[in-house]
């Protein structure tokens, strides 16, 4: 199975709901590795996604429905090359 990296920037009401401690936790239930973090210039959130192709995907995916307070308005996503020192999924600030 190949690894496959994507950069996201969610957009809509997805700062102050959960968001990224919901993104961890279905990124560690998926075995993906990577980050999430708040964009505070602009209100997005941003997502390294890294981990077997159909996880990613998964995740994408998930990314447009988010957890329940969530009002996604897109996901913009482009695959990166992939970063090996990448270990657990954290949240950074």
């Amino acid at each position: 199975m190949s690894t496959k990296a994507v950069r996201a920037i969610v957009s809509g009401g997805v700062q102050g709901v959960g968001f990224r401690q919901a993104t961890r936790s279905m990124a560690r239930a998926l075995e993906l590795h990577g980050w999430v973090r708040n964009e505070l210039r602009n209100g997005t959130v941003e997502v390294w996604l890294q981990g077997p192709g159909d996880s990613v995907d998964r995740m994408i995916d998930w990314l447009w429905i988010g957890p329940p307070d969530a009002e996604v308005a897109g996901v913009e996503s482009e695959v990166m090359a992939v970063d090996r020192y990448l270990g657990d999924f954290l949240i950074r600030q």
